[in-house]
């Protein structure tokens, strides 16, 4: 076996940089919390080639000392910690030491740097283990620091490297994160000499739009209980993706991918999304920085929590009454309308809008204060109901709508103590095996707690003579059939407890309207008035949207009409 033996230092901080730097966008990371720590107000991002030939980020914060230059490429040396205490409050973003060390072991570095107080700036550079000297530089206060030729000196680590694009991508990934961290600061983002994104200070919710986009339509949420402050914007179902792309969490600035805030997440969202469609959000977390270690990882993208189960449970009910809002609450759901070329173009078809509106009818009067989701005007195939508002056309899904507002109805009641239920005048017969008999009367209290009172009328049969009272018109042997599958595969208290929404939804299915069932105007603006009443109406309890708008504008322009 080979003598023990102490590595050269060159070797050692790159066994770190391994760790540290795993491609461009690790070294911006580095850079741009750097920068955050130096406490700049606008910060100018650099790359070319997608970050392999060179990643530079430029600050206007506090700069380095012409005399502390060498020390900020010495590993394990910090402004930031100098005691136990200190890293175990830690309140900045990087912390290590080690981050430019590193980067210098397997890259080409310059550093210029001025303070506030220095009569002018001061460089110097590094290449592998070799430390050039400090030298006068022109330079307003604040730092630059360029990145060139990662991994030179370690050819076998560069043929990992991906295209252009690819390490671009990541590279405009971390640009976004740490943006988005921070809309109290300007951010500008150059690409092989062009500029692709530049951002002023906004407004978390402006910045939210401006990195992801207009159509990332949420919930804002603002709530705190204690030292816990969860901020942000929760997007809405219809804003859910069939990738986890666009969920970005951060804790204290930091942005973290940790298992316990996604699933927090995940289950706030449970009863609003279809299938396996994944919510989108961008919320920070606020915590004593005492509460939460963030030097579980060299990158620092994980965090450990003391309380955990304290954290998840805030996250998930901060979220859960931030998605809970009525129909009339939440955020709208425009149907797409086509923006295309018009066909009809060349045909001379042209109306001016204001020729229509004096024989238009309309159930809302001017100056009206119409509810949110206005008036009916009829029924579609017996499935749709249009309505009309003071925005446009409004277009509900009957039974989906009726669906929700059913479930809460009976979840308001299950979590009072018990379902309301109502007797039948006559009861639901229904044929039983074995089986079915004795879970009904195995599970007699379980049933009454949810509305239903079953016993036996026969050698195979069950009859159900009361059901919970918003189910009283439905298909109740149905629903009494599905209770007993549910009770006879998972158990009570299982069905009464992880999942009583599934056993709920299953319940509303069988009492919502029916498609194909004639409602009349009375009935369906008594529908309406409901969802804009009832939480969580905006999407049905299987995560599908329950209503649409489409307004005049939209209307408009599918009719191409003043055009």
């Amino acid at each position: 076996m080979p003598a023990i033996r102490v590595l050269p230092q060159l070797l050692v901080s790159q066994i770190a940089a391994g760790e540290v730097v795993e491609r461009p966008a690790s070294v911006l990371k580095e850079l741009l919390e750097n920068s955050i720590d130096a406490g700049a107000r606008a910060i100018t991002v650099v790359l070319e080639a997608g970050g392999t030939k060179r990643v530079q980020v430029e600050d206007d914060g506090s700069g380095i000392p012409r005399d502390e230059l060498p020390l900020s490429l010495a590993r394990h040396a910090t402004s930031k910690i100098g005691s136990l205490e200190d890293l175990e409050a830690v309140t900045t973003m990087g912390f290590r030491g080690e981050a430019l060390a590193s980067i210098a072991s397997v890259a080409r570095v310059s550093i210029t740097s001025r303070t506030r107080e220095a009569a002018h700036g001061a460089a110097i550079s590094a290449e592998g283990a070799q430390l050039g000297e400090v030298h006068p530089a022109a330079r307003a206060q604040g730092t630059t620091v360029s990145v060139a030729d990662l991994y030179f000196n370690t050819p076998a680590r560069r043929k990992f490297l991906r295209t252009e694009a690819t390490e671009f991508g990541h590279c405009e990934d971390v640009f976004r994160r740490i943006a988005l961290a921070r809309p109290d600061l300007a951010f500008a983002l150059k690409h092989n000499g062009r500029v692709n994104q530049a951002l002023r200070v906004q407004t978390p919710a402006e910045r939210i739009a401006a990195l992801l986009g207009e159509q990332f339509a949420g919930m804002a949420l603002d709530m705190a209980s204690g030292a816990l402050r969860l901020a942000g914007l929760a997007g809405s179902p219809h804003a859910a993706t069939a990738r986890a792309d666009s969920q970005y969490f951060f804790v204290n600035g930091r942005y973290v991918r940790d298992r316990l805030l996604s699933h927090a997440a995940r289950e706030a969202y449970a009863e609003l999304l279809h299938g396996e469609r994944q919510p989108a959000y961008v919320l920070y977390l606020e915590i004593d920085p005492r509460a939460v270690d963030v030097n579980v990882h060299p990158a620092k993208t994980e965090v450990r929590f003391r309380d955990p189960r304290a954290i998840h449970q805030f996250v998930f009910h901060a979220l859960k009454r931030a998605l809970s809002p009525s129909a009339a609450e939440a955020p709208v759901a425009y149907a797409a309308v086509s923006q295309g070329r018009p066909i009809q173009a060349a045909l001379a078809v042209e109306q001016p809008l204001g020729s229509y509106q004096s024989f238009v009818p309309t159930p809302i009067a001017k100056g009206e204060n119409a509810p949110p989701l206005g008036y009916a005007l009829a029924q579609l195939h017996g499935i749709y109901i249009l309505a009309q508002n003071e925005a446009g056309l409004v277009l509900v899904d009957m039974h989906a709508a009726h669906e929700r507002i059913v479930m809460e109805k009976l979840k308001a009641n299950l979590d009072a103590g018990a379902v309301q239920r109502q007797s039948l005048l006559v009861p639901a017969v229904l044929s039983a095996e074995a089986l079915d008999i004795a879970t009904a009367e195995e599970n007699r209290a379980a049933l009454e707690k949810l509305g239903l009172e079953v016993s036996v009328s026969g050698p195979n049969e069950l009859a159900v003579r009361a059901a919970p009272a918003p189910l009283a018109g439905g298909d109740i042997a149905g629903l009494a059939r599905d209770v007993l599958r549910e009770i006879r595969e998972y158990g009570a208290s299982q069905v009464l407890s992880s999942r009583q929404n599934e056993l709920l939804a299953t319940m509303a299915c069988h009492a919502a309207v029916r498609a194909n069932r004639a409602l009349s105007v009375v009935e369906m603006n008594a529908l309406l008035r409901e969802m804009e009443e009832t939480e969580r109406s905006g999407t049905c309890n299987h995560g599908r949207p329950t209503w649409y708008q489409l307004t005049l504008a939209d209307l408009d322009r599918l009719f191409m009409r003043g055009r």
